[in-house]
């Protein structure tokens, strides 16, 4: 899918640790939370090695193919395949999340977008699977993309966009899921594939 010499191409962050203060929004984004030199190791291995495949979702009233592909670790679901074996790199992924946010994690999903077709649309995720107010953490590895929330009944608060970068933690909390959406849009420029891994406590 791309040459390792392409993630040269890949920026982090510079920022530094930034809290969001917005009505029910309880966010965080660490820059840099992966350097380079190992963000770079964990893109090139999940890319390759991660059995990635596509997946059929509602649409109104019929089912269609996600603009993205997906890979999935953890507890099994009742309308999910067996979920995957995590490897050594997922392992350790975890165990540094859960080390910076004092958090505990038992499930990750990773997403692949291939290029600027791939997109997700505005959702939140599924209270019934991870419980109300549930703790996600996010991470991104290879082309920086936007990722946008807007507050499901407050009109009057404006959309955030926050540049995931190669190596960013985003972590989302509190009220954030109940009351905020959030997605990623398609774009018409020439870019390269994107992984993201949304660590969740699966109830």
């Amino acid at each position: 899918m791309t040459l390792f010499n392409e993630t040269e191409l890949f920026t982090t962050g510079t920022s530094p640790k930034k809290y969001f203060d917005l009505p029910d929004l309880d966010l965080m984004q660490y820059d840099s939370f992966i350097r380079k030199e190992e963000a770079d190791h964990y893109y090139m291995k999940l890319l390759q090695y991660t059995p990635w495949h596509q997946y059929q979702m509602p649409m109104y009233d019929k089912m269609v193919t996600a603009p993205r592909m997906i890979a999935w670790y953890g507890r099994q679901e009742e309308d999910s395949e067996e979920p995957q074996t995590w490897t050594p790199e997922l392992l350790a992924l975890r165990q540094k999340v859960e080390t910076e946010t004092g958090l505990k994690f038992n499930a990750v999903l990773l997403n692949l977008y291939r290029d600027g077709n791939d997109s997700v649309a505005w959702h939140s995720d599924r209270e019934h699977k991870i419980g109300r107010n549930p703790n996600i953490a996010s991470v991104t590895f290879g082309q920086t993309r936007p990722f946008r929330f807007r507050h499901k009944t407050n009109k009057a608060v404006g959309q955030v966009e926050i540049p995931l970068h190669h190596g960013t933690l985003l972590l989302m909390s509190g009220t954030t899921n109940t009351y905020w959406e959030h997605h990623i849009p398609k774009s018409a420029r020439s870019l390269l594939p994107r992984i993201n891994l949304t660590f969740r406590m699966v109830k």
